[in-house]
């Protein structure tokens, strides 16, 4: 069992000047603790269930490098990468190159996204779902091809939207065969037939019974195009958490979660991620550290 830390949240005490600091003293702790993996949004605004628009937010690739540069051996990405954001040899390049100067730590996290209100606001298109969904698969044959090799593929690519003549990726990724590629989303008829085809990784939603069913799904995919399905890792994002060690104030014990996260790995679970409630107060991510994520492991 893997676990990865989200951090969904950047409203820190100290606003914007001391916002390093406390990113900083997070993901070296989380690092240090030992998480799997470190994770931020692909989001300009703040999402709704998390806070306000008007909250902070980074931008996610020059965030990651900041990350790389305080943590050592947790793998770090997107969750999940806005597909519409960037051309598909811009995803391919920002990853081989965070995975390169973080001495092969990255994943590529890709989506078809769905915020519409951080598109117009700041005057970006925001295509209809079924394009986006076409600017995913023609992403991912290109991040296949980009990977190929010691500098990717000399052949051109003719899609629908993108026609690449040369996919020259110098330097080439640390990560072999490729940066791993997580998709996000639990589409059962599109979403799922790209991590088939393409991912080596999915990141579902949903308690037990939901993921054990959109994995099922992803495995009769696999099937369908001759893909090992125990190729691909099985993740999934769950909610914020709130824990001490007393579970008093509305919080979960370390052993309530154990539980919940167990009932994930009976339906399937590899990889949790979660956030965790006012994380930068990092004597959380220490209880984390020598209470959940042991135990999990060895159970």
């Amino acid at each position: 069992m893997k676990f990865g830390l989200q951090v969904s949240s950047f409203t820190f005490p100290g606003g914007a000047r001391e916002l390093a600091g406390h990113l900083e003293r997070i993901v070296r702790t989380a690092d240090e603790v030992g998480f799997d993996s470190i994770w931020v949004m692909d989001h300009l605004f703040q999402i709704r269930g998390v806070g306000r628009p008007e909250e902070p937010m980074l931008e996610g690739w020059t965030a990651l490098g900041f990350i790389a540069a305080h943590t050592k051996r947790a793998r770090i990405g997107l969750m999940v990468g806005g597909i519409h954001y960037r051309h598909p040899g811009i995803w391919v390049k920002a990853a081989t190159t965070l995975d390169v100067l973080s001495g092969g730590r990255a994943w590529l996290g890709l989506g078809a996204a769905w915020n519409q209100e951080e598109s117009e606001g700041l005057g970006f298109d925001f295509p209809p779902l079924g394009v986006r969904f076409e600017m995913l698969e023609e992403t991912l044959q290109i991040a296949h091809a980009m990977f190929e090799g010691d500098l990717g593929s000399q052949r051109a690519l003719h899609g629908r939207l993108y026609r690449p003549t040369r996919l020259l990726n110098s330097p080439q990724s640390i990560s072999r065969p490729r940066v791993p590629i997580m998709i996000g989303g639990g589409g059962e008829q599109k979403t799922l037939r790209l991590v088939a085809q393409y991912g080596d990784a999915t990141n579902v939603f949903g308690g037990p019974e939901k993921i054990h069913h959109k994995w099922q799904v992803l495995k009769a995919h696999c099937e369908a195009v001759g893909r090992p399905y125990d190729d691909i890792e099985r993740s999934t994002l769950q909610g914020n958490l709130r824990v001490s060690r007393d579970g008093t104030g509305g919080t979960e014990t370390p052993a309530r979660i154990i539980d919940r996260y167990g009932e994930l790995a009976d339906a399937g679970a590899q990889h949790i991620l979660f956030s965790v409630a006012d994380v930068w107060r990092t004597d959380t991510l220490e209880l984390l550290g020598s209470t959940l994520l042991p135990q999990m492991r060895d159970s």
